[in-house]
């Protein structure tokens, strides 16, 4: 005989936008590494509020990690290349 077993379950999910100015200070934040940032901030923030988050924390660190280099790289190739094709060449 079959059961049925009831799961409700709540997701969000957010689409973030963010310039380029932006992402190159998110990429420099999550340079140090999640475990270099969470501790310089529990030293001087204390852990009551980032604690409980830590886990997202980590997430959040791999999740940029692994999605910001390229598209930063991509735009700099391309100014790059605009830019020799303008006739201008960084020294």
């Amino acid at each position: 005989m079959a059961h049925v077993i009831p799961k409700s379950t709540i997701e969000l999910e957010i689409t973030l936008k963010i310039s380029e100015s932006e992402a190159r200070a998110l990429e420099a934040m999550i340079g140090y590494g999640a475990d270099s940032f969470m501790k310089v901030f529990y030293n001087h923030m204390g852990k009551h509020y980032l604690g409980p988050h830590e886990h997202g924390m980590r997430e959040f660190f791999k999740t940029i990690n692994s999605n910001i280099h390229a598209p930063l790289a991509k735009i700099d190739r391309a100014r790059e290349a605009f830019n020799k094709a303008e006739g201008h060449y960084e020294t």
